[in-house]
């Protein structure tokens, strides 16, 4: 078989960063699916699933509940390697497009209070397995030091 296209990314060059991961046709829509990455695989530590799980959460709920991008979200999910996420989206978008958009995400997770959306027994599988401060933690981290500085080589896969 043949190596899918994330499997083709040198892993020990990626930094934390922003990236199209792939572009696919359905219909006549281009589907475009983004790297976020959080950490540095294979160097740094991965992400907990507590924090994982609350991110997905709250990304997720912002991600749909967006007025100019929520109808053009598919998905927003972790990648198995716990190092970032996965956000697929209806449209043709480069990372330099939605950057705006995942600020805007982080920046809101970041600083989210209260209760984490749909954390609870009749609406997750998994509600326990929750930890809003570290998501919170993780997520000030990756805004300040990836996103609010970010360089050409965080927005385009190494070669």
């Amino acid at each position: 078989m043949d190596k899918i296209t994330s499997f083709t990314i040198d892993h020990l060059k990626l930094l934390p960063g922003l990236y199209v991961s792939r572009k696919d046709i359905a219909g006549d829509c281009v589907i475009t699916t983004f790297d976020i990455r959080m950490t540095r695989p294979n160097y740094e530590p991965v992400l907990n699933t507590a924090e994982v799980h609350t991110i997905e959460h709250l990304g997720a709920t912002f991600l749909r509940n967006h007025p100019d991008y929520g109808d053009k979200v598919l998905y927003f999910g972790p990648m198995g390697c716990r190092t970032g996420f996965y956000m697929v989206l209806a449209g043709d978008y480069t990372s330099k497009d939605i950057l705006p958009l995942v600020k805007e995400m982080y920046l809101f997770m970041k600083d989210f209070e209260g209760d984490v959306p749909g954390a609870c027994a009749k609406d997750c599988g998994n509600y326990l397995d929750m930890n809003l401060n570290m998501a919170k933690y993780v997520c000030n981290r990756y805004y300040n030091e990836v996103l609010c500085n970010i360089t050409n080589e965080r927005l385009a896969y190494p070669e």
